[in-house]
């Protein structure tokens, strides 16, 4: 089994596969040591078993040229499983998002396989083979590639030609292709990719709980980030989660103070880094507090705690009836917000979502909808208007 390593070999393989009306991708990468996924080779399959092709973007002098155009083209469906970080690693290479796109994992939680079924299973049940695990966690950066490795690595795609056939025509059937449009939708977006340093904040918001904490958190994750992304490394190199909250909470202003937080290794208060941290904790409370996003209260007491479980009993019903994975309908953070106002701006009350399940929430809340147990499982029934 060969590796496509020149950008001739690339090309040709390339205008083979734009010849069919998709191309099933896969990549392997590595990014325990970096910032930015390192990639190491690319898999690529049509529906004609004879096109199938392994490339090593590692060779010396290929350009990937060609597969960025096969990307690109908007007359070849590209299937990928949980595409997301395939997807990052193409934009990251050409500042370009595949489309047209099918994620055959959001498609299986549309056709009833559960909130995160994995591509094992998926092989399994629709491709009826075994997937091979033993490459997995093998160091796709070492060359010569091992023929095991190269030929787990060929079946990841050659196996998704067979699912994204099967999950096709499920979605046909049950009327339900339009549906992963709106999921798509935020793949094929460039936003989805784009690591602003200035958002690196929010994800690690939801454990402080005033504005000045927030405030210093987000320059000092602004500031993390940055050194991550000119350095290329994790930002765990730079500094660890841990130690972020300790700075943002204590806020220190001096040298001492920082280096007496338990989280900051033993003299690196006095580092260059220590001093970008400090600067970094300034900037944060100069910042006008009012306007730094006030974190919001947690969510889940008194009655609208006690709406939220009904709709999770709700949404349990609904997506068991209708064949659906529950993640795909509602998160937890939206059923939050329906208990709290009937008109917020969430997926679940739009498109639809709205008509599966949105009107029969609003209808909950409202008193027109009950909820029974009948042979060990949960209906919904209307409630006569008294």
């Amino acid at each position: 089994m060969d590796l496509i390593t020149t950008t001739d070999a690339l090309a040709a393989a390339c205008r083979r596969l734009a010849a069919h009306p998709f191309v099933t991708v896969d990549t392997e990468f590595l990014r325990e040591t970096t910032y930015y996924p390192r990639l190491c080779l690319i898999q690529m399959a049509g529906p004609d078993p004879a096109d199938a092709f392994l490339i090593d973007p590692l060779a010396e002098g290929i350009s990937l040229e060609p597969f960025m155009a096969l990307m690109a083209d908007p007359n070849v469906v590209k299937v990928f499983h949980s595409a997301r970080q395939d997807l990052e690693i193409v934009w990251n290479l050409g500042r370009l998002v595949p489309e047209p796109l099918f994620d055959t994992q959001i498609a299986a939680m549309v056709c009833g396989y559960g909130d995160s079924v994995s591509y094992e299973q998926l092989v399994n049940d629709l491709a009826k083979a075994r997937v091979d695990k033993s490459s997995r966690f093998t160091d796709w950066s070492r060359r010569p590639l091992s023929d095991a490795q190269l030929t787990y690595a060929l079946s990841d795609v050659t196996h998704l030609v067979k699912v994204y056939e099967a999950l096709l025509d499920q979605l046909k059937k049950n009327g339900r292709l339009e549906w992963l449009s709106e999921e798509m939708a935020i793949l094929t977006s460039p936003e989805t990719y784009q690591a602003d340093p200035d958002n690196a904040w929010r994800r690690l918001s939801g454990r402080l709980r005033k504005a000045k904490e927030v405030a210093v958190l987000m320059e000092v994750a602004a500031w993390r980030e940055r050194e991550a992304q000119g350095r290329d490394v994790p930002r765990g190199r730079i500094l660890k989660d841990d130690a972020l909250i300790d700075v943002a909470v204590s806020a220190p202003r001096s040298v001492e103070a920082l280096g007496r937080l338990r989280s900051i290794p033993n003299g690196f208060e006095r580092s260059r880094t220590g001093a970008d941290i400090l600067d970094a904790v300034e900037r944060g409370l100069s910042r006008d507090m009012s306007t730094v996003p006030v974190p919001e209260r947690p969510r889940g007491r008194g009655a609208a705690g006690a709406t939220v479980e009904l709709l999770k009993v709700l949404l349990k019903a609904v997506a068991e009836g209708e064949g659906v994975a529950p993640k795909i309908i509602a998160t937890v953070e939206d059923l939050e917000a329906i208990a709290e106002n009937d008109h917020a701006d969430v997926a679940p009350l739009h498109g639809w979502r709205r008509a599966l399940f949105g009107e029969k929430a609003l209808a909950l809340k409202a008193g027109q909808l009950g909820l029974a147990m009948r042979k060990n499982r949960v209906v919904v029934y209307p409630v006569p208007e008294a």
